[in-house]
């Protein structure tokens, strides 16, 4: 016969596992089916995003684009292609997927969100511009409208992103980029950049460690299949045209540009003399507000004060103040050299 104390535990255990498995909202059943919602609408907001993006870039995609586009078992990605369609968010075109008009609402939300958290990112935050699109495509996920709203408003309800994309309105509305990409301007052109794209992300590394900001003035000197060469804030580059193909030009007549007198603080030699005319629009957050503080200001008068041994950092003379700064936020401050005729202080 079996004992009742016996009895009484094991009925015990049998009660709390199924408290743990079932108790409303936080048991583990609960947790694993929402999980499986939430992986099912992460995976739906994935695919609107690619065929948004396809289409917005007069491309086509199909189910083997998106699955071979996606690190998801291609079976599932093949039920929720289904559930789309059957959603009404999609339709089929000779085989091709196309956006219906609720998943052309959808995927704008989505985008919208992503876009918003980039610029609160480098804006309101330390991390790097590397990592901006990583956190974004997590967060995107996590937010609703009513507090993307929240969060434009916060940022004041900007109309373009870090990388110079367009954000879109609450209504979906997108403003255009008014541009083309660097690699088809003929040599002589002289352009500010107004996007850098940021996928796929070797070619966006490639773009970051050449220090090339939105905003910046350039000056196309070679275009040719092998290699696009072009000045820029004093400095030399040179990209293959496929890098350069991520970056988007509009263009300026050569009377309304001084490129050659815009330099960066770091290109500053010792013995020369200049003046600040402005902090580069990629220095934004905390950094723009420190180096605003310590008197790098526009029409400030500056020179090479101290160069430590290994030129990095160097302190600047402002203001009868020497202050030391890196190369790194030195590039953000653009200077106008002063000609060694002019009047010395």
């Amino acid at each position: 016969m079996t004992n009742p104390i016996t009895l009484l535990v094991v009925f015990g255990i049998v009660v709390l596992l199924l408290f743990l498995l079932f108790y409303p909202k936080r048991g583990i059943y609960w947790i694993v089916k929402r999980s499986f919602i939430y992986d099912s609408k992460i995976l739906i907001e994935d695919i609107l995003k690619k065929l948004y993006h396809a289409e917005d870039n007069g491309n086509t995609l199909n189910s083997n684009d998106i699955i071979s586009s996606l690190n998801t078992n291609p079976k599932k990605i093949l039920e929720t292609i289904a559930e789309m369609e059957a959603k009404e968010l999609i339709r089929f075109e000779n085989g091709d997927i196309k956006l219906n008009e609720l998943g052309m609402e959808y995927a704008l939300r989505i985008i919208r969100v992503h876009r918003l958290w980039e610029k609160y990112l480098s804006e309101k935050t330390g991390f790097a511009k590397k990592d901006w699109h990583e956190i974004a495509e997590k967060m995107e996920h996590k937010i609703d409208s009513v507090q993307a709203k929240e969060l434009a408003n916060n940022l004041g309800n900007p109309r373009f992103d870090p990388h110079g994309d367009p954000i879109p309105t609450e209504n979906g509305e997108v403003e255009p980029i008014n541009g083309k990409p660097l690699s088809t301007f003929t040599e002589g052109t002289v352009g500010r950049i107004i996007h850098i794209e940021d996928e796929p992300e070797i070619i966006y590394k490639q773009i970051l460690a050449e220090d090339l900001h939105i905003g910046s003035h350039i000056h196309i000197i070679e275009n040719n299949e092998k290699r696009i060469i072009f000045h820029s804030e004093g400095e030399k580059f040179v990209l293959a045209p496929i890098v350069a193909n991520n970056i988007t030009l509009s263009e300026l007549q050569k009377e309304d540009v001084s490129e050659e007198a815009i330099f960066r603080l770091s290109n500053l030699k010792e013995n020369e003399q200049a003046k600040i005319i402005g902090i580069s629009r990629e220095c934004r957050g905390e950094i723009r507000r420190r180096l605003l503080d310590l008197g790098f200001v526009i029409n400030t008068k500056i020179q090479v004060d101290l160069t430590s041994p290994m030129k990095n950092p160097r302190a600047y003379l402002i203001r009868d103040t020497s202050i030391a700064i890196r190369n790194e936020q030195a590039k953000f401050i653009l200077i106008e050299k002063i000609k060694k005729h002019a009047k010395s202080y």
